[in-house]
C-alpha cells in the first residue's frame, strides 16, 4: 500500500483532463518531506544534497517526495518503488529530457518556487507551473521577449496590474512549454497564451489559471481530448 499523502486543503480542484492537482506551501510540509527523503531515488537524492540554500532544499524535498507519494497512490505502488526515467531531449536527443514514469501509465508535471509547490497528474501530456510575482526590473527585462501580442497587452496596463498579469502569462506559457517537452529552450515569442484575465492561445492545449496565495500565480496545461 502506498504511503499516506498529507492533505493540503488549499489544493484547487483539477480542471477537465487533469486527474490530480497538489498545491502546497513549503513551510507546512518541509519537515515531513525531509523526514521521508528515503523515498527518493539516487538521482533525486544527489540533487537534494547539492542544494546549498535551506529554502531550495526544502522546496525540492517537498516537491519530489510528494510527487512520489502521488504517483505511488495512482499506480498502486510504494512511492520509493516508482520508476522514473528521462525522455530523450527534444532538441539534441540526449538522455536529459524531462522526467517521466517508466511505461507511461500516467503523465506528471511538477513546479516549485520560493515557498510553494505544484504537482499535476494526467492521463496525457501535462504541464504545471507556479511562480512568485517578480519585481518590476525582472518584468521589464523579460516582457519584451514574450509574444508581441503579450508584450502589447502588458504595456497597456498600469505597473501595479502588470506584475500579476506578467506572472499569469509566464505560468501559462511555461505550463504549455513543459507539456510539449521543449521547456524554456523555445523562444518565448513563439507561443501565445495571453496576458489578460483568461488564458488564450494554442488550440491543442487547454490552459487553466489556478487559485493560489497572494504574491503567486499558477497554471496547468493539458492536451485537449482528441489531439494526438
Amino acid at each position: 500500500m502506498a504511503t499516506e499523502i498529507p492533505v493540503d486543503h488549499d489544493s484547487p480542484p483539477p480542471p477537465p483532463g487533469v486527474e490530480r492537482l497538489w498545491l502546497g506551501r513549503v513551510s507546512e510540509h518541509a519537515t515531513d518531506a525531509l523526514g521521508h527523503r528515503h523515498l527518493l531515488d539516487a538521482e533525486e537524492s544527489t540533487r537534494l544534497d547539492s542544494l546549498l540554500r535551506p529554502g531550495d532544499r526544502d522546496a525540492y524535498a517537498v516537491a519530489h517526495v510528494h510527487l512520489r507519494r502521488l504517483l505511488g497512490e495512482r499506480l498502486g505502488q510504494q512511492p520509493g518503488a516508482v520508476a522514473l526515467e528521462r525522455e530523450p531531449c527534444v532538441h539534441c536527443g540526449g538522455p536529459h529530457g524531462r522526467p517521466v514514469v517508466r511505461g507511461g501509465a500516467v503523465h506528471f508535471s511538477l513546479s516549485h518556487t520560493k515557498g510553494m509547490v505544484l504537482i499535476a497528474l494526467a492521463p496525457t501530456a501535462v504541464g504545471a507551473d507556479v511562480e512568485n510575482v517578480p519585481g518590476a526590473t525582472t518584468i521589464a527585462d523579460i516582457a519584451s521577449q514574450l509574444h508581441p501580442r503579450e508584450t502589447a497587452e502588458l504595456a497597456a496596463l498600469s505597473e501595479d496590474d502588470r506584475a500579476l498579469a506578467f506572472t499569469r502569462c509566464w505560468t501559462r506559457k511555461e505550463s504549455v512549454l513543459k507539456a510539449t517537452g521543449v521547456g524554456l529552450n523555445e523562444q518565448l515569442s513563439l507561443t501565445y497564451v495571453g496576458a489578460g484575465p483568461q488564458p488564450t492561445g494554442d488550440g491543442d492545449w487547454s490552459i487553466t489559471d489556478l487559485p493560489t496565495d497572494p504574491g503567486y500565480a499558477a497554471a496547468v496545461a493539458v492536451r485537449r481530448a482528441g489531439i494526438d
